[in-house]
């Protein structure tokens, strides 16, 4: 009898706690939301947390927050998010190079995003632009290849640290062209273009909205972007698919940005959320302020964003086997 009245509780508190997190889900949110940003203010991925900061925050009826949390390779903003509540009211606008730049080439991280996050919406892609000291010789990829192959070791390309997208994207990007780079990492996007419109480095890839205020004003020189579709910014820089060194549009996308929360996210909160990215992606002033950064809008379901990142980790994850860069 004792047993039977133990079971009964359980199934009853079950079913509280579903209905209860039926309820959340319904009224959420309920008060602001903080979304968590790996890197500081005025970057790439803070314009564009910003933006959907502000366009979510409408669709919601309640302020989003964004909170940046630079430092260790988004480290720091990812366990602020591991340590959260899992209710909604703590999510986090990752770039690729914690989704699955990261993980695929290292096995000393400590999460992995399939299992620690809970995937919401893929909200965008970023290309990215290869470029160079104005008086570098090099006037396109092929060029740059030719003259790396004759010079194995002597340029330098900067990076935004270790790990980070600028990094091993260049070192696909190398791989897949036959040639040796030296690395120098600095802790930005920003330092890279000093560094290179001053000449201690000769090499970057930069996200395009970093870079192109630079490469109109003549600052830096820009050499092709990546993937396979001109950038319409930049719609006289040809794509790395147009090189003659055949495979470079592999390095496609640059970056991506995904909005993820907490695992064990309520089903009916990831669903509310997803609505409210799939409601702001196909607003015009959204189309607008995407193209003009050079970002690619994506409006899928959260299934979606998880096969994304499982066949971006593969492929890095190949690459580090053959290559042999990672840990």
């Amino acid at each position: 009898m004792h047993i039977k009245t133990s079971f009964t509780r359980a199934i009853l508190a079950v079913a509280v706690f579903v209905v209860s997190l039926s309820a959340a889900g319904a009224q959420f949110p309920e008060r602001p939301i903080r979304l968590l940003v790996g890197f500081s203010a005025g970057g790439s991925t803070d314009a564009i947390a910003r933006y959907y900061a502000t366009a979510l925050a409408g669709v919601l009826k309640q302020p989003v927050i964004v909170d940046n949390r630079p430092g260790a390779l988004q480290l720091v903003a990812i366990r602020a998010l591991m340590g959260s509540h899992p209710d909604g009211y703590t999510l986090f606008l990752a770039s690729g190079s914690a989704m699955s730049q990261g993980p695929g080439v290292r096995s000393d991280l400590p999460y992995d995003p399939l299992k620690d996050f809970t995937s919401i919406a893929l909200v965008g892609t970023a290309a990215g632009v290869v470029v160079c000291t104005p008086s570098f010789p090099a006037k396109n990829i092929d060029e740059l290849i030719a003259y790396a192959k004759q010079r194995p070791g002597a340029l330098n390309y900067g990076s935004s640290g270790v790990g980070s997208a600028s990094n091993l994207q260049t070192e696909l990007l190398s791989n897949l062209a036959g040639i040796k780079m030296t690395h120098i990492p600095y802790k930005a996007d920003a330092q890279i273009m000093t560094a290179i419109m001053e000449g201690s480095v000769q090499i970057g890839l930069s996200p395009v909205q970093g870079a192109m205020p630079l490469v109109t004003s003549g600052r830096v020189r820009a050499l092709a972007v990546t993937g396979s579709k001109r950038v319409p910014q930049l719609p006289n820089v040809p794509t790395l698919s147009e090189a003659k060194a055949p495979g470079l549009g592999r390095v496609d996308p640059y970056t991506y940005y995904a909005l993820v929360g907490p695992k064990n996210l309520p089903g009916a909160v990831v669903e509310k959320l997803n609505s409210a990215v799939r409601q702001v992606a196909v607003m015009p002033k959204t189309v607008e302020f995407m193209n003009s950064q050079g970002y690619e809008i994506f409006n899928g379901s959260p299934a979606a964003l998880q096969d994304f990142v499982q066949a971006d980790t593969k492929k890095w994850k190949d690459f580090s086997k053959k290559s042999g860069l990672g840990k």
